[in-house]
């Protein structure tokens, strides 16, 4: 098993949908098979216009040949694995490359970086994940609690391998998931509710909108912000009992066992379509809202 790095595009040519599955050809089987069974760190080009970098981690469940398509192979994503980072990060910083297993012996960027699958050094996995954390409120685990006694202060540091392994097993944690996927999701929506419009920061600056699951995390819904969506108390209350949801292009759906309609139309924004978020990748996916539709719109 090994990390590695997953190139993926909004626009591929490619069947992927990076909380589920990454379609690849057989040039790289061998790579991905090396990744099964851990966690691999997607990275968008650079040449993508508002490119994201590196900005999402998941889990390589198995792979398996694409059966629609022939020559093609299929990288399983384990659900409940996949997580947006809570900032994106560059390719490079003012101190360098980021993912320096790509330099080469002359301290240049070696070819490996065109690759669209890659083996990922662990001390770079965890450089990568520690940056995409990015939050003063999102601080890495105590590894003990006790003061050790005197002359026993100085224990030497993991590995990195153990560092990186660590790292992930603090974003399992369903606590540390959900307040990422907060903060990814209230970005995408300008903390404002998709639903009503209102933008309401109280006084202490925090957004009073929630990041709500389209499909709940119960019901293997995937932390992935196209499965989010900002909405404010009233309009999370309805959306979760079925009393509202989604058509695939945003119109807002008002189920007919709303005792007050009018009332509900009057809250929800004007042209009664939902606000969508400013990247068209962001934008609700139409598998979730479809499962939303199916299993909760009370109808």
């Amino acid at each position: 098993m090994s990390f590695g790095v997953f190139i993926h595009r909004s626009d591929s040519i490619y069947d992927d949908s990076p909380a589920e599955r990454y379609q690849f050809p057989r040039q790289y089987l061998g790579r991905v098979e090396a990744c099964v069974g851990d966690w691999i760190v997607y990275y968008e080009p650079r040449k993508v216009a508002e490119t994201r970098g590196y900005f999402a981690l998941a889990k390589v469940e198995r792979v398996v040949p694409d059966p629609s398509a022939p020559g093609m192979y299929v990288a399983l994503i384990e659900p409940g694995s996949y997580l947006d980072f809570a900032a994106p990060v560059p390719f490079s910083d003012a101190a360098g490359l980021i993912e320096r297993g790509l330099l080469n012996d002359s301290g240049r960027v070696s070819g490996r970086a065109q690759a669209a699958v890659r083996p990922l050094a662990a001390s770079d996995f965890s450089r990568i994940v520690a940056l995409g954390l990015n939050g003063d409120d999102l601080p890495m685990p105590r590894i003990g609690e006790f003061a050790p006694p005197a002359g026993l202060q100085d224990v030497r540091a993991p590995f990195a391998f153990e560092q990186a392994r660590e790292r992930v097993q603090y974003l399992s944690s369903r606590i540390v998931r959900d307040r990422i996927f907060r903060r990814v999701v209230l970005r995408a929506y300008d903390e404002r509710c998709a639903i009503s419009g209102l933008k309401l920061i109280n006084g202490g600056g925090r957004a009073e909108v929630a990041a709500a699951h389209i499909r709940p995390v119960e019901a293997s819904g995937p932390d992935i912000v196209s499965n989010g969506i900002a909405l404010s108390g009233t309009a999370h209350w309805m959306f979760d009992r079925g009393l509202i949801s989604l058509s695939d292009n945003l119109e807002i759906l008002i189920s007919r066992r709303v005792n007050d309609p009018e009332g509900v139309r009057a809250f929800i924004n004007k042209d009664g379509r939902a606000i969508p978020p400013r990247r068209g990748s962001d934008r609700p996916h139409p598998h979730f809202l479809g499962w939303h539709r199916e299993h909760c719109l009370k109808d």
